[in-house]
């Protein structure tokens, strides 16, 4: 079977001796699933009793995409009658010993630890569509890439397929991989349809009369438009944020703390002169004399009151409020003036969110890590449960964190500036 260019590139990564990590991708129909289906048939081929993983974010999903994909490439080549699939067990099962193990690869809250992953002893792994996947479950897989290597010659390998996210394929495969800063390990491999001469045209015009966003995506490979309708902040909008031409500087000044909890995250301080965000300053596994001995000096630099400052109060943060004398921001607090928000973080998210897309906010900011690691952050603050009749609430911190690898520290000191804006009154002079 004649392989497309881009699939001949991703298997000479797919079999050197250096890289571990690969995602192939990046837009619809440049031959991803396939890709991935037969590096798993020649790896069990070549390899007698090798076991391999086949995985997507449900089981069921998986058997009614991959698994079709696999089937109907195994017919093409003539080799289906060289394996039979356990269908109870989930197993191909290969008749010189190699096995490839279909899993669900989902995030359940039962089981944070993917204890059904964890016990596998695997030779190489391949996930289908990522972007359904978290990040610590391609971790756990690719710790447990090990069965065999040594006899076969090989190093760990895992494969993922995508079209354009902003999860942490994004973060840390596309963005590097965009600024010539991908690690060793590590490849990105961008597949468009037009590099796929089996698709019919009618297909290609089917993408190009998607809308806008679905378009750029699906057809172009375009990264940076999301067409999630949860999203609360739009492309452009986030790209606006960091030009601070089109808002000058308020004459108020205030000071958003973003404390950490149990040393897992950042705590993170901005300083605001009216909508303008002029300072940013994180640091990591901070105690409380020195997150409070850091807001003073910014006060005092900064002249700003305490009655303009305000730290995350959840946890350790009390003890900064305690200490500093400042206002305290509780996430899971009612909503202030009786709003349909589940919450104040829910209800500070989505105002602030608005008003970002509204381009009433700036961030003055010429780091283009920090510039990324917002960006990651804000093209993930979302709706939760929007098609329900209920109050409206985003999607949470640990679920973010979940889909970018890391706390998403940044939006909540940026969130929290617009407490003032409801609490026209200070709580104390």
């Amino acid at each position: 079977m004649k392989l497309l260019k881009k699939q001949q590139h991703a298997i000479y990564y797919l079999k050197d001796k250096t890289t571990k990590e690969i995602i192939y991708g990046g837009a619809a129909g440049g031959g991803k699933t396939a890709l991935g289906c037969l590096w798993l048939i020649e790896s069990c081929q070549k390899y007698s009793g090798s076991r391999w993983l086949m995985g997507r974010s449900k089981l069921k999903t998986l058997k009614a995409t991959t698994l079709k994909t696999f089937f109907e490439l195994s017919k093409k080549l003539e080799i289906d009658n060289q394996f039979t699939f356990n269908a109870q067990k989930s197993v191909i099962e290969w008749d010189n010993g190699s096995e490839i193990v279909l899993k669900d690869c989902f995030f359940y809250p039962s089981d944070p630890e993917f204890t059904e992953l964890g016990g596998l002893e695997l030779t190489g792994a391949f996930i289908d569509e990522i972007p359904q996947v978290t990040y610590k479950a391609w971790n756990i897989v690719m710790s447990r890439i090990r069965f065999k290597l040594k006899e076969f010659d090989l190093i760990p390998k895992i494969l993922g397929t995508c079209n354009p996210n902003k999860g942490w394929s994004y973060r840390l495969f596309y963005v590097p991989d965009k600024n010539g800063e991908l690690i060793k390990k590590r490849k990105f491999i961008q597949a468009l349809p037009t590099d796929n001469h089996h698709l019919p045209e009618s297909y290609l015009q089917t993408l190009l009369e998607l809308d806008k966003n679905s378009r750029e995506r699906l057809y172009f490979g375009n990264w940076e438009f999301d067409d999630d309708p949860s999203a609360l902040i739009e492309y452009d909008a986030i790209t606006a944020y960091f030009n601070g031409n089109h808002v000058i500087e308020g004459d108020k000044t205030y000071l958003t703390i973003d404390v950490a909890r149990k040393g897992k995250d950042k705590t993170v301080f901005r300083v605001w002169k009216g909508w303008k965000c002029v300072k940013r300053i994180s640091f990591k596994k901070s105690l409380i004399n020195e997150i409070v001995d850091k807001a003073k000096e910014l006060q005092v630099k900064y002249k700003i009151p305490n009655n303009n400052t305000i730290a995350d109060e959840d946890g350790v943060g009390g003890g900064v409020v305690d200490y500093l004398g400042c206002n305290g921001f509780i996430n899971n607090s009612r909503p202030l003036l009786g709003e349909n928000y589940t919450n104040l973080k829910t209800q500070c998210s989505i105002l602030m969110a608005k008003k970002i897309n509204n381009l009433e906010v700036v961030e003055v900011c010429d780091d283009a890590e920090i510039i990324t690691l917002i960006s990651d952050e804000m093209a993930q603050i979302k709706y939760d449960n929007l098609d329900k009749d209920t109050k409206l609430s985003i999607v949470s911190k640990d679920k973010i964190k979940q889909n970018i690898g890391r706390s998403p520290d940044d939006w909540d000191s940026i969130m929290m500036r617009y407490w003032f804006e409801l609490c026209k009154e200070p709580a104390f002079v």
